[in-house]
C-alpha cells in the first residue's frame, strides 16, 4: 500500500464515520499522511484527527477513536495506536509494504507516473508578455497540464494572465538547460538570477544536485547490470526507504498543483527535493566489499531506479535534458 493508497482508506474511514452518523464534517479533499514522528509507531502517521476535531465539535483524540475500528479493518492495515492528542498511527500487514507497492506503480507507469485526471476536458488560456521568461514559463505550463489531462493554448498581449518577473538579462548564454532551470526554478513573484552558479557542478547549485542525482542512478543500474543483479521492488527497512519514500509518493500531487497554479516551480523544487532524498539512497544500493548482492540490493536499486525515473519525466516536463552520465 503506498501513502497515496492509504491516504485514499484514510477518507473513506472519515466517510464511513459521517454515514454513520458519529462524525458532523465535511469530507477532506486529502488527508496529509507521514511517517510517524517522535513519539510515534508503526509504518505511517496521520493527523487527520486533529484536523476534524474542530469542524467535527469534539475533542482530536475522540475523533480518532472514531476512526479506529474502521481502519484496523480496511485492507493492508494491521494495527492503528493513537499517541498524543490526537494522532493515528498505522501499521500496515507484511504484504501491503509501502515501498513495494509505490516502485511497482513508477516502474509500471514509468514517465507517466504522477499523470492524473485533475484538468480533464480543460483547456486553459494563457496569455503571456513577449518576454523570454514568460515564454519559458508558459512552454512548461503547456506540458504540465497536459499530465493532468487538460489542453493549454498561449497567446501574446494584454491582457496577460501568466506574467512572472521578468529576466534582468538575456539567459541565452548559460545554454539551454541552465537558463530553463534559471527561469522555472523560482517563484514567478521571484527575480531570477541569470548568472554562472547555475552551470557550476557542485552541491550548492540545485540543476546540478537534480541532473547528478540521474546519472549517479544510471550508472548504479549499469554498474549492477555487471555484478549480475537488476532491479526488483520489495521491502525494505525504515531507514533505508523513509527519506525518499514520501517524496515519491507525493510526485502525483505535486504534477497536479503544478497544473492547476501553473506553476512549474512547484515541480522543480520537488524534483530537488527527490534528488536529494535519492542523494542518501544510493551509497548503500550496491554491494560492498566481498558483500554479494541480495534482495536487499536489488529492492534499494529498484527504489532509486523509480527515484530515476521521477526526475527523468519531471527534467523533461520542464524542458530540460536529463543525461545518462555526468
Amino acid at each position: 500500500m503506498t501513502p497515496v493508497e492509504l491516504s485514499r482508506t484514510v477518507l473513506r474511514a472519515v466517510r464511513r464515520a459521517v454515514d454513520d452518523g458519529e462524525l458532523s464534517v465535511t469530507v477532506p479533499e486529502r488527508a496529509v499522511v507521514t511517517e510517524p514522528g517522535p513519539g510515534g509507531c508503526g509504518d505511517f502517521a496521520t493527523t487527520i484527527a486533529l484536523q476534524l476535531a474542530r469542524p467535527a465539535g469534539q475533542p482530536a483524540a475522540r475523533v480518532a477513536e472514531i476512526l479506529v475500528p474502521r481502519l484496523v479493518g480496511a485492507a493492508g492495515i494491521r494495527d492503528v495506536v493513537v499517541t498524543g492528542p490526537g494522532f493515528l498511527n498505522i501499521s500496515l500487514d507484511a504484504q501491503a509494504d509501502p515501498v513495494t507497492g509505490l516502485v511497482r506503480e513508477v516502474r509500471e507507469k514509468g514517465a507517466r507516473y504522477g499523470y492524473g485526471d485533475a484538468l480533464a476536458g480543460q483547456v486553459v488560456a494563457l496569455r503571456v508578455p513577449y518576454e523570454v521568461r514568460a515564454e519559458v514559463v508558459a512552454d512548461a505550463v503547456v506540458r504540465i497540464v497536459g499530465t493532468q489531462g487538460g489542453r493549454a493554448t498561449v497567446e501574446h498581449g494584454e491582457p496577460v494572465n501568466l506574467r512572472p518577473v521578468p529576466a534582468p538579462e538575456d539567459p541565452a548564454p548559460l545554454g539551454p538547460d541552465a537558463a530553463r532551470w534559471a527561469l522555472l526554478h523560482p517563484a514567478p513573484h521571484d527575480r531570477p538570477r541569470i548568472t554562472a552558479d547555475h552551470l557550476v557542478q557542485r552541491e550548492g547549485n540545485p540543476l546540478f544536485r537534480v541532473r547528478y542525482a540521474h546519472a549517479r542512478v544510471r550508472s548504479l543500474s549499469r554498474n549492477a547490470a555487471r555484478l549480475g543483479f537488476a532491479a526488483e521492488p520489495g521491502p525494505l527497512t525504515p531507514h533505508a526507504s523513509h527519506p525518499l519514500l514520501t517524496p515519491l509518493a507525493d510526485h502525483p500531487r505535486i504534477l497536479a498543483a503544478a497544473a492547476t497554479h501553473r506553476a512549474p516551480d512547484r515541480l522543480a523544487r520537488h524534483l530537488v527535493t527527490v534528488a536529494d532524498a535519492v542523494l542518501a539512497l544510493l551509497p548503500c544500493v550496491l554491494p560492498v566489499g566481498e558483500e554479494k548482492p541480495s534482495a536487499a540490493h536489488q529492492a534499494r536499486l529498484a527504489l532509486a531506479e523509480a527515484a530515476g525515473t521521477v526526475l527523468a519525466g519531471g527534467l523533461s516536463l520542464l524542458g530540460i535534458d536529463a543525461p545518462e552520465h555526468l
